[in-house]
């Protein structure tokens, strides 16, 4: 959601901390906060204020009209506030309907004033611009502000000054102090805009001579301009409504929500409930609550929530284990049920999302049973035939009662069944497959009445080219026709899926071109990307630049923006500049409210359409689809979205926007039009604009609009229907009639979705749209009668003659889509068994990357998972570790150093000269680990003695690897080795291979001091040890390893670190370019070329 109110402290903070006034604001951070933790002593020393002032103290919990419920204390001394809060703090109050604990008060010092010196001030937000409300009597008994005070608008993109507040605000207000509350009005509108207030009220203001104090403040902040303001938020808190307690589950699924892309929310309303709900979609999740307290079971609720925008199967696990841990603490006598609901997807993939609902399931399967819990499951969208399945086989599997229903199902229907009001049925239709509507079949029928091509579809303006904009004052009238069979679009943001959804859609209504001209992505160079147009691929361009798109493609008139919420507002605004659009889809949720007013400012001005934000989008069957509207070609099929119908809609939500093509193509001859305008307070285009559209086309019959609680603009259909301007059918249900049972407020998933007055609420909405003349339901559940009814009684009427099926023709399945359904298969280019990123997490061979910090094993214990797929002993790791350290370097003399310094002297990167370094490692230098394991091991295993394996390379002409040092002799012995001989001899379980190679050591020494056991020839036989006898190989494990050439990358990635070293030394000492010095090089050239 985007308005979320703040504390009465955080608000005085930023007030105190940010207005810039020249009226003398007192009282500055002076104020002190109680919890039933407060230790006053300490309170006292950090606020001595506290003991020399009056005072004042009282809850900050969100509470309105605290001083006439008597939860103010006045004009009390340190004694008297804390002999005031014994009753109060920690105990449980009531206000209105809501009950809660109070246990939060604020100490501010009290401010002795007349009655005259109180005022009102207020500024809220409105789609218009903000309106700040004055009345020169403030106070407790300030009464009906909204009739009584004056007002001004400070429209959007407007500046205000202290004239203008003067002229429409202070003409009641006393002359000796208009110059003093005209300044802090500027002060605090300037204040309110800068940190992105929605809301802020101060009553009393109060103005002496001294200067302003601000007693009472309540605020309201856009909670989606964090980005935007952080540095002067800081960490915002936002406590939960009055008689709601926050819940640590509750922060965990918002933490969730904020680390996601997708959308994740959880409010728990009563946690000894028995009905509990895990619902997909903002609108859905309202329409299910909706029909749980429409049926009785208001009472019983324990939760509101909701999961959309993809999420992925682990946080979707992650949201399902919540609710399920919450459910099965407490037992219910008449046991639980879990609502596993939602509207047909456009986009998520139902199988994904329910594997995750599935893992906990199973992981909570026996406190389930415990509980007495039964699942009922309804969804529709990609894939979610699977998804059914999988979550019927995990019922049958787990023994928890789950009855499972697809989009042959109406949406709330399960409601009644869990709650005991409808029959569950004993074998639900079995829906088809996701494939099998894309193979060809002459089988298709529109399920209640057969469609001809409509007649009264007139075939003159509407399916031409789209309307003029005509200039009419400051705004300019936006066209009546959105979209046609040649309407051309760009798509900003590399939205591949998308696109090629829309020119599947494109291809199944037989467009004769693709409705999609470019697309624009500033993140990459200029360049073309593939895409199917039925069987044949095809190219479109990309551009980095949008200028060059729109000059290479003129007769693009609709702009499809996924950008994202931070960057939604810049790239919009620039796609107005451009005349030759008129229709922007914005599809990102959460962009600042006082972002969108200004596009939507901007839009009227030239006559634009905007169609959300946090919109799907839209759909005209038969001619163009925005996004993923309408879901994939299944439910574009199912839905007969692939040609026009008599009935057009708009909605809010996306989701619901899928639903009600389900519902219309079941109980009519399909939708001509459907628009969703987006769920955020102010959508760019609302519903008048695009119902007064409706009724001025004439393929459309009938209207249908599903709105929602919060905002007026429902009461504008029911003028234009009273007025005359609607003519046509108009049925309409506004969900969120729950909000009005619930006894505290709960903010849905929209953030529109709120009502801050009686007027916004869906049950007041429903109740005028009813007197005004609209069809309205008594519920959702009768939505689709009520449709159906309207629609047959048109059909009676000979308005609607509905004529024969077309066939559509057929698209091949995406293989991407064809495997996700487990229809083909084939052989993988590679294989991989040692480490998998495509979760949430991070795996190395199989072991969470968490895991692998949290239980030390440190880079040698990483190194055995990524190249042995184990888990070490912590000796091993350890030697693992003290071998990279010994190989580490060995001075810039050593071939592979050299090489690095000189290649880095010539100027060239890191990675080339470490590069050259390493391909110098082979028998002679460094390599010879591996070779020097495998001459050990063979002799050692054949059972040869020391002394005739060294007389048998002798005799075989051959270099014993390992054996050798060019410095370092039996008299000068190498450190390195020694260490390394000293932990081997202290922590192997055994080390014959070792104790082998040092008998030979004794022999070679005998006959040179300097034939030692070198350490690369150390470490290759200690390594055939610790494979050997550590218990995590078999014999022919361990030997693999050595002849694969493990060893060698013991040494490799050792002596690395030291090449890196040398390579960053050369540049630290800004060494030059190396040349070999002369007298360093023999010259012996022949002695006939020298003549």
């Amino acid at each position: 959601m985007s308005a979320k109110a703040i504390s009465e402290q955080t608000g005085k903070e930023f007030l105190y901390k940010f207005i810039f006034s020249s009226a003398a604001v007192q009282n500055r951070f002076r104020y002190a906060n109680v919890t039933p933790e407060t230790n006053f002593d300490k309170l006292t020393q950090e606020h001595p204020w506290l003991l020399t002032e009056r005072l004042v103290v009282k809850p900050d919990q969100l509470i309105k009209r605290r001083g006439k419920l008597g939860l103010v204390g006045v004009n009390l001394d340190l004694n008297g506030v804390k002999n005031w809060l014994k009753p109060r703090l920690n105990k449980e109050a009531t206000v209105g309907k809501a009950k809660g604990i109070l246990k939060n008060f604020l100490i501010e010092p009290f401010v002795p004033h007349k009655q005259e010196e109180e005022f009102y001030v207020c500024i809220y937000a409105a789609r218009e611009g903000d309106y700040i409300l004055f009345h020169h009597e403030g106070g407790v008994d300030v009464g009906d502000v909204d009739a009584k005070a004056q007002k001004l608008l400070i429209r959007v993109d407007e500046k205000i000054d202290e004239d203008q507040v003067k002229k429409a605000l202070l003409t009641k207000a006393p002359n000796d102090k208009r110059a003093v509350l005209a300044s802090f009005i500027v002060g605090l509108f300037n204040l309110y805009e800068e940190l992105f207030f929605t809301y802020l009220e101060i009553n009393p203001l109060v103005v002496t001579k001294d200067g302003v104090y601000v007693l009472d403040m309540a605020a309201k902040i856009d909670a989606t301009a964090d980005y935007i303001c952080k540095a002067k938020w800081g960490d915002v808190e936002f406590p939960p409504p009055f008689g709601r307690e926050a819940y640590p589950e509750e922060a965990y699924i918002a933490d969730l929500d904020a680390k996601s892309g997708a959308s994740l929310k959880l409010t728990l309303l009563n946690p000894r409930g028995r009905i509990w709900t895990m619902v997909a979609g903002g609108g859905a999740s309202v329409v299910y609550s909706d029909t749980i307290c429409d049926l009785g079971g208001v009472n019983e609720l324990a939760n509101y929530g909701e999961y959309s925008g993809a999420p992925s199967e682990q946080q979707t696990y992650d949201y399902a284990k919540t609710i399920l841990s919450l459910m099965t603490r407490e037992k219910h006598p008449d046991g639980k049920v879990l609502i596993i609901g939602g509207s047909i997807a456009n986009f998520t993939n139902v199988a994904a999302t329910f594997k995750g609902i599935v893992r906990a399931i199973k992981d909570y399967q026996e406190p389930l049973k415990e509980h007495e819990v039964t699942i009922f499951v309804r969804r529709g969208g990609p894939n979610y035939q699977e998804g059914l399945r999988v979550m019927g086989e995990v019922g049958k599997t787990t023994g928890i009662p789950i009855h499972v229903f697809g989009t042959e199902t109406h949406m709330t229907a399960i409601v009644g069944m869990a709650l005991g009001h409808k029959p569950i049925p004993i074998q639900p239709p079995v829906a088809a497959h996701t494939a099998n509507f894309l193979l060809n079949s002459n089988t298709t029928s529109t399920p209640t009445s057969r469609r001809k091509e409509t007649v009264s579809v007139q075939k003159t303006k509407v399916e031409g080219s789209p309307a003029k904009k005509v200039k009419t004052g400051t705004s300019v009238a936006k066209s009546t026709v959105l979209f046609t069979k040649q309407t051309k679009a760009m798509v900003w943001g590399m939205q591949t899926r998308a696109v090629q959804g829309m020119l599947d859609f494109d291809y199944v209504c037989s467009r004769e071109e693709p409705s999609v001209s470019a697309m624009i992505y500033p993140f990459t160079g200029d360049h073309k990307q593939k895409f199917y147009w039925g069987h044949k691929e095809i190219l479109i361009p990309v551009y980095k630049n949008m200028g060059d798109a729109m000059k290479k493609h003129p007769d693009v008139d609709v702009l499809i923006s996924f950008a994202s919420l931070r960057s939604a507002f810049e790239s919009t605004m620039e796609t107005m500049e451009y005349p030759q659009i008129q229709t922007i889809a914005i599809i990102a949720e959460g962009i600042p409210e006082a972002h969108t007013r200004k596009i939507i400012k901007a839009a009227d001005e030239k006559g634009i359409t905007i169609i959300g934000p946090a919109t799907v989008g839209g759909i005209k069957p038969g001619c163009f689809k925005i996004g993923n509207t309408g879901g994939m070609l299944d439910n574009i099929l199912a839905s007969k979205l692939y040609r026009s119908g008599s009935v057009a809609y708009v909605s809010r939500s996306g989701g619901m926007s899928n639903e009600l093509n389900n519902i219309i193509s079941r109980t009519t001859d399909g939708v001509f039009e459907g628009v969703a305008i987006g769920g955020d307070r102010y959508p760019g285009s609302v519903f008048t604009d695009h119902v007064l559209r409706y009724q001025d086309t004439p393929g459309v019959k009938m209207i249908v609009v599903l709105g929602e609680i919060g905002g007026t603009e429902e009461y504008k259909i029911c003028e234009a229907i009273k007025q005359g301007r609607v003519t046509k059918p108009v049925v309409c249900w506004c969900i969120g009639t729950c909000a009005t049972m619930f006894s505290s407020e709960v903010q849905f998933g929209h953030a529109g979705a709120c009502a801050n007055q009686a007027s916004e609420t869906a049950v007041a909405k429903n109740k005028a749209l009813k007197e005004a003349g609209a069809f309205v339901p008594k519920s959702f559940d009768e939505l689709g009668d009520i449709i159906k009814n309207v629609y047959d009684d048109l059909v009676a009427k000979g308005v609607i003659q509905p004529a024969e099926e077309v066939p559509p023709p057929t698209v091949p399945m995406d293989y991407s889509w064809a495997r996700e359904l487990g229809l083909i298969r084939k052989p993988a280019s590679f294989m991989t068994s040692i480490c998998d990123e495509r979760g949430q997490e991070l795996l190395y061979a199989g072991m969470p990357i968490t895991e692998v910090f949290k239980t030390e094993m440190g880079l040698g214990g990483t190194l055995g998972l990524l190249w042995f797929q184990r888990r070490l002993p912590r000796y091993a790791c350890q030697f693992i570790e003290m071998c990279l350290m010994v190989t580490a370097d060995h001075g810039p003399a050593v071939s592979g150093a050299h090489n690095t310094i000189v290649c880095a002297r010539a100027g060239k990167d890191l990675i080339s000269s470490l590069t050259s370094g390493l391909l110098t490692i082979g028998d002679r230098f460094g390599g010879a680990l591996d070779a020097a394991a495998k001459q050990f091991s063979k002799a050692f295993d054949s059972g040869m003695l020391p002394m005739e394996f060294v007389n048998k390379m002798k005799k075989d002409g051959k270099l014993i690897m390992g054996i050798g040092h060019r410095v370092k002799s039996i008299n000068n012995p190498d450190m390195r080795v020694q260490i390394l001989k000293d932990f081997v001899k202290q922590n192997f379980p055994s080390c014959q291979l070792l104790d082998y190679a040092l008998e030979v050591e004794k022999i070679t020494t005998s006959k040179k001091p300097n034939l030692i056991l070198n350490v690369d020839g150390f470490i290759g036989v200690a390594f055939v040890d610790l494979l050997r006898t550590c218990g995590g190989f078999t014999r022919d494990e361990a030997d693999e390893f050595v002849d694969i050439g493990a060893l060698n990358g013991i040494f490799v990635l050792g002596r690395s670190m030291g090449f890196i070293g040398h390579y960053l030394d050369q540049k630290r000492l800004k060494q030059g370019l190396y040349r070999h010095p002369w007298d360093d090089i023999s010259y012996v050239l022949p002695e006939h070329m020298s003549m």
